[in-house]
């Protein structure tokens, strides 16, 4: 997973109600209908952050009917917690790159990992 994509990701679960949807998708799979009396708000409120959920690659949904239902992806959650836990990562191309600093600048000796 990418920086963009993980700031993607953690936008999408930077939402109280969107981090809350996504925890009750830990459990089992849910009706957006069954969202709706869960959380106080309208359908299209409940369908518009599943969408954003969607769109970063943290849920999916499938249909029954009428119906839509929306699981966890959990490789993606898989995938984020991994760059979460290698997030320092992220920045060795900028560390190789900054040498000593500009001349007078005070750059302090970074901490081994």
């Amino acid at each position: 997973m990418d920086a963009d994509q993980m700031s993607s990701a953690l936008k999408a679960l930077a939402d109280p109600t969107r981090l809350r949807i996504v925890s009750l998708l830990t459990r089992r799979d849910f009706c957006g209908c069954e969202l709706v009396p869960l959380f106080g708000v309208s359908q299209p409120a409940v369908s518009q952050h599943l969408g954003r959920l969607k769109a970063a690659g943290l849920v999916h949904e499938s249909r029954h009917g009428q119906w839509v239902f929306y699981h966890l992806d959990a490789a993606a959650m898989a995938e984020l917690t991994q760059a979460l836990d290698a997030v320092a990562t992220i920045s060795a191309p900028l560390i190789a790159q900054l040498g000593s600093g500009p001349e007078g600048c005070p750059t302090p000796a970074l901490p081994a990992r």
